[in-house]
């Protein structure tokens, strides 16, 4: 397994052959518009609600019955696409490969019963945590096998850039191969290979072998353009894993360019991407962020940040908004150990939280219930598992628990904000009506049997951002007003 070394962000980039200056997603656009492209509609299988990062005006479902699939295919324009919420990477890898079966399995029912054509993208950590490769498999069993797997965890938001089939998450100037950063040294999901073609191998366990594992490299999508990407989609075998280099929103433009083409030759392939391909697929345009003013927000409540993520960069930023919101915040911090005592404690923990969070809501003051920072892990990776559900657990318990309505909710966390948003919220399906920040996903769920209809939720990755950018969130919200 090769060793990378970090590469300087600037000097790599101007380094690298001109990207395309032609409006490709504008392309892309107009090919999903023509409704003799018999382009299929998108479903994005979400393994934590922050893959909505980089979209709007696109629902959102937390629940799949083929009835609810039905309806939406019906509702989907050509071209479009939908989320679904599926939380996969907080279960083991039993669970999960049952779950995304079945999704798969009530997708193909609708679809047959509204004679509707779609592929899937199954959107994934784009610092490469979740359960690859066992959700493809689970996909492929259901739906037959691909032409090809792409995978494609480049975000630009968030820093993560894939050249020279080495996956970089940027830390300052600094491209930081993957691996060397704290993501993989996730309890559940770590690795060890930054180059995403080893990655492969070692996630498959060698039931991925070498020779079946390719790359498009930036000269043939920079140099070649869609139709040399084109060619190569087209050529290989099938059970092929092809990775894809991208350091720029124009390099996923051109591959989805070439995927579009192909699509209309009948090629069919499978996706596993970070949130950059699915706005990409679908030609979403970025737009700024949402302001408090857009939404209308009253002065009445106070908000209400709730913070599950244990990875560094949430630490610091909690610190930062801790630090710089002085007495306009109060702080709420759970007991890690406590929640994991005994269930009185728990009580004891949620029960605390509620008190003080309905109290200041109330008097308009904004509020922070955090977990402890301490990393409590166990003995292998599925008791850490388990002792993450324990804790968002106690935090949906938290959310359920309280009676009055804050100006808005942000979820810190990915599996904290799935938890927020389908057990504590009560949202079935949801629009995502654009971003807080960039790569911060903003939610409204307006149906009369959600907790609270119409509240601002802010799904913030645990991952994404610099030192202040929750603080920028939470101050502009409230300054604004």
């Amino acid at each position: 397994m090769a060793s990378h070394t970090s590469l300087s962000l600037k000097s790599t980039l101007a380094g690298l052959p001109p990207a395309p200056t032609t409006d490709v997603r504008g392309q892309v656009q107009y090919l999903l518009k023509n409704t003799d492209s018999k382009i299929p509609i998108l479903v994005a299988l979400d393994d934590d609600p922050t893959g909505t990062q980089t979209c709007h005006d696109i629902i959102v479902l937390t629940v799949w019955d083929v009835p609810t699939l039905i309806s939406e295919f019906r509702t989907t324009q050509p071209g479009g696409g939908f989320f679904i919420l599926t939380n996969s990477r907080a279960l083991h890898p039993g669970p999960a490969r049952v779950l995304i079966t079945e999704i798969c399995t009530n997708l193909k029912a609708a679809s047959q019963e509204t004679n509707t054509h779609f592929e899937i993208v199954l959107r994934g950590d784009s610092t490469l945590r979740g359960h690859f490769p066992l959700e493809a498999e689970a996909a492929e069993d259901v739906l037959g096998v691909a032409n090809a797997w792409l995978l494609c965890p480049f975000f630009l938001q968030g820093g993560r850039y894939t050249i020279g089939d080495v996956h970089y998450v940027a830390e300052g100037d600094a491209l930081v191969p993957a691996a060397q950063t704290p993501f993989a040294k996730d309890a559940t999901f770590g690795y060890k290979s930054s180059n995403l073609r080893e990655y492969v191998l070692e996630k498959s366990k060698g039931g991925i072998p070498q020779e079946k594992v390719t790359s498009l490299s930036l000269d043939t999508i920079r140099a070649g353009g869609k139709d040399a990407v084109l060619q190569q989609l087209t050529s290989v075998a099938k059970g092929t894993v092809i990775v894809v280099n991208a350091a720029a929103e124009e390099d996923v433009d051109v591959v989805v360019l070439a995927l579009l083409e192909a699509a209309r030759q009948n090629k069919r392939y499978l996706f596993r991407t970070g949130a950059a391909f699915v706005s990409a697929r679908l030609g979403i345009a970025q737009i700024p962020p949402i302001s408090a003013q857009k939404l209308d927000l009253s002065s009445a409540a106070g908000g209400l940040v709730i913070a599950g993520s244990y990875v560094p960069k949430t630490t610091a930023q909690l610190e930062k908004l801790r630090a710089m919101s002085g007495d306009k915040l109060t702080s709420v911090v759970i007991d890690v150990r406590r929640l994991l005592g005994s269930s009185e404690l728990t009580l004891e923990e949620t029960q605390r939280a509620i008190e003080v969070a309905e109290r200041e809501i109330a008097r308009g003051q904004d509020v922070l219930i955090m977990t402890s920072r301490e990393l409590v892990t166990g003995a292998d990776e599925a008791k850490s598992l388990d002792i993450g559900a324990a804790v968002a657990q106690a935090l949906v318990s938290f959310l359920v628990g309280l009676t009055t309505r804050p100006r808005y909710v942000v979820a810190k966390g990915g599996i904290t904000s799935s938890d927020m948003a389908t057990k504590g919220l009560r949202m079935r399906r949801a629009m995502i009506i654009g971003q807080a920040a960039p790569g911060v996903p903003l939610w409204r769920c307006d149906e009369p049997t959600a907790k609270w209809p119409g509240l601002p939720y802010v799904v913030f990755p645990g991952n994404v951002g610099s030192a202040e950018t929750l603080n920028e969130v939470v101050n502009r919200w409230s300054v604004e007003l």
